[in-house]
């Protein structure tokens, strides 16, 4: 950024955050210890790779004690025209939006014109009734069951760039005869829990939820760029845009279309409700304290989930906060109430991982309080590793994963990231907390795996042993399969010796053989299904937050 621009950015966020500097200083010395002189020029280089003029980046935002201690933008926000991203440019934030919702639901409760233990069929009754309750809690904790909205659009023909709204989320819901598990028995992150909790807000209060939000949030908290976006026409002064890679070289403009509680905002406007979550001035103590609190699956068993905000020990250090991944629009706000430091990067680069970044911040601000808790790396012959290569599949979910032992390491089939050795049979993706655990040979029975991730539900997996189809055995699968609760023919046939699948709008989908009836694709799992008979009478479509989506095979097809 040129100096001048800067230094322009500088004196306007000195104004915006002027009525915390007096109150700053000591007690954020106090509850972060000393910091380093040179933290702005540390932060700097976190952020250097994206500083260029020919590159989208971010812009970071870092506030002790509601004090604004540095804001700076490094990368482009419109490439097309050559526009800097500043503090002042306007991100749209993805999933950080969650929190927001759910303290326009919790505002309402405060009033008594719901109950977070309410049938969300109070207020929905066009969704069906799956013979177990679903309540607003269920919702704001994702306990619910709900299959994931994005996944059932794209099986319904939707491409990833194309509009959807509101309605077409609610058609693709109400559409649905099950559910992934019972309501309050697991925790499966999703986006459909929250679009439907944004209708809820609408219904009970007689306002959009963007109307809602300005009157009761924004506006009290003096956040002047925000807003829930919900008309993809309307022009947003200073909005970056958003980019992917380019295959070849480049970049692609990626930017999502959907007129579904997006919300638009600035680090200056995030950073002030970030200081609303520890002073409480909108909505006060009892409804922050909601917010943080974490739900609780049937068995007691805490999902590190409150309203709309991931609850975490980072280090030793409590966290809280949310990251955001839309198109090419990667986001990331921490909070750590207890050092009163807060953290928030808006990043319009798809390859970025902000979440990455902001705890690399976090280090240069805490390093002294924060512990070294990843588990060190431990030596595994190779022949050891070997002997883990296969393909697990998980009896609950329905996912498979696959294994494969290349340039030395243990890692997912196209994934990049290693697994690194950490002891009894236990590994770690990369630098990450998460855990796969294999058990040890048993005669006679195949290696099993569980994976442990920010999640408290342990995902169980068994090595399948199962043969892989013949050539010659493919073709029986082949024909059309009908799904109404999305309102879709697939398409079934072999091409170049492999199966694929189809359906309109989409591009055709290559289903590698894993073992027996069961496939894999970049829509997830594919396993088909057999009748007494023997015959193949339907298949089940399954990803990460959609479980076992049926279609039937269709006569003659």
């Amino acid at each position: 950024m040129p100096r001048k621009s800067l230094v322009s950015s500088f004196l306007f966020l000195g104004l915006m955050f002027a009525p915390a500097l007096a109150a700053a200083g000591e007690g954020a010395e106090r509850h972060q210890g000393s910091l380093p002189t040179n933290r702005h020029k540390q932060v700097d280089a976190i952020f250097a790779p994206w500083s260029g003029k020919t590159t989208p980046g971010c812009v970071v935002g870092i506030s002790r004690d509601g004090a604004l201690d540095y804001a700076r933008g490094y990368g482009m926000s419109n490439l097309e025209y050559d526009v800097p991203i500043t503090p002042q440019s306007i991100f749209y934030t993805a999933s950080i939006t969650k929190q927001f919702t759910a303290f326009a639901i919790g505002l309402l409760a405060q009033e008594g014109k719901l109950s977070l233990g309410d049938d969300i069929r109070k207020y929905l009754p066009e969704m069906p009734d799956y013979g177990k309750t679903i309540t607003i809690a269920h919702l704001m904790h994702h306990t619910n069951g709900l299959r994931e909205q994005g996944q059932l659009l794209n099986l319904a023909g939707w491409r990833g760039d194309d509009l959807y709204t509101e309605a077409d989320v609610l058609w693709a819901l109400t559409r649905q005869r099950g559910l992934n598990f019972a309501p309050g028995s697991e925790i499966v992150y999703g986006n459909a829990a929250y679009t439907l909790l944004g209708v809820i807000v609408r219904r009970v209060s007689g306002k959009s939820l963007r109307a809602f939000a300005d009157e009761r949030i924004f506006k009290p908290l003096g956040m002047a760029d925000t807003h829930f976006y919900d008309d993809h026409t309307e022009l947003v002064p200073r909005r970056a845009s958003a980019y992917t890679p380019r295959e070849g070289g480049g970049w692609r403009i990626s930017v999502p279309h959907n007129d579904s509680t997006k919300l638009f905002t600035t680090i200056v406007d995030l950073l002030k409700w970030e200081q609303n979550l520890l002073d409480a001035r909108v909505g006060g103590p009892e409804l922050i304290a909601l917010l943080q609190t974490s739900g609780r699956l049937n068995n007691g068993t805490a999902t590190l989930y409150g309203g709309g905000l991931h609850l975490e020990d980072h280090r030793g250090l409590r966290m809280v906060g949310h990251d955001g991944m839309d198109g090419g629009y990667r986001t990331d706000a921490i909070l750590f109430p207890d050092q009163r430091l807060a953290i928030v990067a808006l990043c319009n680069n798809g390859t970025i991982a902000p979440s990455d970044l902001t705890r690399k911040v976090a280090e240069v601000y805490l390093g002294e309080l924060l512990k070294n808790v990843m588990p060190p790396a431990v030596k595994v012959p190779e022949a050891e590793l070997s002997a883990l290569v296969g393909n697990y599949w998980s009896p609950l979910t329905d996912a498979v994963v696959r294994l494969e032992v290349k340039d030395g390491a243990l890692r997912q089939v196209g994934v990049p990231t290693a697994f690194v050795p950490i002891g009894n049979g236990a590994f770690r993706p990369g630098e990450s907390m998460h855990v796969w655990r294999f058990s040890k040979p048993v005669a006679n029975a195949p290696h099993e795996l569980s994976i442990k991730d920010t999640w408290p539900t342990t995902r169980d997996f068994i090595r399948m042993t199962a043969p892989t189809p013949t050539d010659s055995a493919l073709a029986s699968f082949a024909g059309k399969y009908r799904s109404d609760e999305v309102d879709m023919t697939y398409t079934v046939r072999v091409a170049d010796g492999k199966l694929v699948i189809r359906w309109p709008r989409r591009d055709e989908v290559v289903l590698d053989a894993v073992g027996g009836d069961r496939f894999v694709g970049s829509l997830g799992t594919v396993t088909f299904t057999r009748a007494a008979s023997g015959g193949i009478d339907g298949l089940t479509i399954s990803h990460r937050r959609l479980r076992r989506l049926r279609a039937e095979r269709l006569v003659g097809g």
